[in-house]
């Protein structure tokens, strides 16, 4: 089996992919909308504000790499209609979908459940669990006519773990890993799709800040440090990301 150790990214990985990404105009999502149209993929970026995805357009045209496909989305108030609406935009452009990675993900108050605000605890699992599974579901046959088709949810260290006041936050999580797996069981010998999750660690991201103020983020890795990892899940064969598999990038890439 192809494993990270033995993966050297071609030039042309990606070319001719069609591949979609949520919250794509910050930290890793940046990097990797980046670093996949560098190796020939045609990047459909989701995310809410269209001055930051213009930015990443002239970002990736500037440096001559195929001109991503920008989707102001607005994930806060997704609903299935708006899947729908997206999916069917994508499928008139390009008649299928080749990758799908949900990056986009909220953190919400570090509080004890106890003291959580409802509206909250809805705003985000809407944001992290309810928006993936609708723009999953309704991907699913554009993924089907797709090549070697890959949904790669982020998942998180609290998720496969939750640890007391990460909240709404660890829940949205677990239930990811949940989500994934239950595609990927339903989809066994019925489908090419797969579906896999990726808990990136702690990386140099406004997330992180957030999360732990007084880290020294030189100690992190970069997002840029991770793209071997995300390159190798999109780009390997598919004896190489099994659909189920519950990955762990610091662990591919054999970082502390």
């Amino acid at each position: 089996m192809e494993t990270l150790s033995t993966f050297s990214p071609a030039a042309d990985l990606l070319k001719d992919r069609v591949i979609a990404i949520t919250g794509a105009t910050e930290g890793i999502g940046r990097a990797v909308a980046k670093s996949f149209a560098a190796h020939g993929a045609t990047v459909i970026a989701l995310a809410r504000s269209l001055e930051r995805l213009e930015s990443l357009f002239d970002e990736i045209v500037g440096a001559g790499h195929p001109e991503p496909i920008l989707q102001p989305t607005d994930l806060e108030g997704f609903r299935a209609d708006h899947a729908q609406q997206l999916a069917h935009a994508i499928g008139n452009q390009f008649g299928r979908l080749d990758g799908l990675l949900h990056n986009a993900s909220l953190l919400g108050p570090r509080l004890p459940l106890s003291h959580y605000d409802p509206a909250a605890f809805s705003r985000l699992m809407t944001v992290n669990l309810e928006s993936a599974f609708l723009l999953t579901q309704a991907a699913l046959p554009l993924l089907e006519e797709g090549t070697d088709p890959l949904v790669l949810f982020t998942a998180s260290g609290v998720g496969r773990k939750p640890r007391a006041y990460w909240g709404a936050y660890a829940v949205s999580k677990a239930a990811t890993e949940a989500l994934m797996q239950l595609f990927a069981d339903e989809g066994e010998n019925l489908s090419k799709i797969r579906f896999a999750t990726l808990n990136p660690g702690g990386t140099r991201t406004n997330m992180r800040a957030q999360a732990y103020p007084g880290e020294d983020p030189m100690t992190l890795p970069t997002p840029e440090d991770l793209l071997p990892a995300y390159l190798w899940c999109f780009g390997a064969s598919r004896n190489a990301v099994l659909s189920g598999a519950a990955l762990d990038a610091r662990a591919l890439l054999g970082l502390a």
